[in-house]
């Protein structure tokens, strides 16, 4: 990352910005960092200026104790600020569910785009996710972080193979750098459910994307989001999964954040 910003409380935030044109500003999801949407900001630089950045607690960003969600806000607004002072919001994933919330706060947000914000859906969703955030909770208390990797991954529906696999890959050593920002999103959650009260009160244009291939849970939450915030729009990616292609889904935010 080339720039550092300093969050309201001190916390250093990385970021690097590429392109030209209005801002927009790419929030990563859980075990990730800047460099996950890297790609998308390269394929949206044609039009925009694309500021991609490592979440508290991840790549080269600080992470100032205690956490509270409305820190991370806080680190939306001063990146805002450094950045020209407004920008549109692209957030995958449970950074979406931060994006929404940074415009519900009321920062210099124009428009806010979200790709499978993971709320839960009917009470067995809410259950389980309950039951993650209590075990989630007991597994970073004993730093025990393979263990909240793991919890993570099997919540998202890996096969126990799968987990077993990437416990002996080079990759889990940085994954487990990163395991106690799974709390840091499992709290920018909100507990599960999707939050009515919060998307009624967000007050710019909103596109809810989801992917055709995605497990159909998926869908609907983006479909509810798109209907519970006052002006909504829903999307259907046709072959995409969670794990959206770039190419694919640039074309759809640069024509939302075009204002076409």
């Amino acid at each position: 990352m080339d720039n550092k910003t300093l969050s309201r409380d001190g916390t250093p935030i990385a970021h690097h910005r590429t392109g030209q044109g209005p801002v927009v500003v790419l929030v990563s999801g859980a075990m990730s960092t800047g460099a996950t949407t890297a790609p998308l900001a390269a394929a949206l630089s044609g039009r925009f200026s694309t500021v991609v950045y490592d979440r508290r607690g991840r790549g080269a960003s600080g992470d100032t104790a205690p956490y509270a969600v409305e820190r991370e806000v806080e680190d939306l607004a001063a990146l805002i600020e450094a950045e020209g002072g407004e920008a549109a919001l692209y957030g995958v994933s449970s950074g979406g569910a931060l994006a929404l919330r940074a415009a519900a706060a009321g920062l210099p947000v124009r428009q806010v785009a979200v790709y499978e914000p993971p709320y839960a859906v009917g009470e067995d969703g809410a259950q389980e996710r309950a039951a993650y955030t209590r075990d989630l909770t007991a597994a970073l208390a004993r730093d025990r972080r393979g263990d909240a990797v793991e919890l993570f991954l099997r919540l998202t529906g890996l096969a126990p193979e799968m987990i077993a696999n990437a416990r002996q890959s080079p990759m889990w050593a940085g994954m487990e750098a990163i395991a106690p920002t799974l709390a840091h999103d499992d709290a920018v959650m909100g507990g599960g459910p999707v939050p009515r009260e919060l998307l009624a009160s967000v007050p710019v244009p909103v596109l809810a994307v989801a992917g055709g291939a995605s497990p159909g849970w998926l869908r609907v939450v983006a479909q509810q989001v798109a209907q519970l915030v006052p002006q909504g729009t829903y999307r259907t990616l046709e072959g995409q999964t969670h794990a959206v292609e770039p190419e694919v889904l640039a074309p759809v935010l640069a024509e939302f954040f075009a204002g076409a």
